[in-house]
């Protein structure tokens, strides 16, 4: 796994050629029906076999890629630091060593290092961004119960 801070955002030149190629790949994608395609190079003329599974996420990456979204690929079973963590989470190591120690987040120790699996991360960034858009909803409804939306 790059180190996040390795990650660059896509330039003009790179979200042109993706859109062109997402274009193109998500309508060949809709007429396949197997789940192993074959592709060709054109510049070797090397043909490889490939899932379908992987083609539809190539497509997504082009798309990410498009919108001038930087894109990394971690396997869903991979274990990260508290260090990736914090740095995915955009918060501070101290902040994800509490919230392991509480509970919030599952993880293992290694001798005295913790890793904390990527999927369990993402939960809980999923968690807490749906608790802040129930309470935007609460205090959006509360204001508007007082008439502060009101002209």
């Amino acid at each position: 796994m790059y180190p996040l801070k390795d990650i660059t955002k896509p330039s003009k030149q790179e979200q042109k050629t993706a859109m062109e190629s997402y274009n193109a790949l998500e309508a060949m994608l809709e007429s396949l029906n197997t789940e192993i395609t074959e592709i060709e190079i054109e510049e070797t003329k090397e043909k490889i076999k490939i899932p379908l599974n992987a083609l539809k996420l190539l497509a997504k990456i082009l798309k990410e890629t498009s919108r001038g979204n930087p894109v990394s690929i971690v396997p869903i079973a991979a274990e990260i630091t508290t260090q990736g963590a914090a740095e995915l989470l955009n918060c501070s190591r101290p902040h994800i060593v509490k919230l392991l120690d509480n509970g919030g987040i599952s993880f293992t120790k290694i001798g005295r290092h913790r890793r904390i699996k990527i999927e369990d991360i993402m939960k809980y960034k999923k968690e807490v961004k749906e608790k802040q858009k129930a309470l935007l909803i609460k205090m959006m409804k509360e204001d508007q119960e007082l008439g502060l939306y009101d002209s």
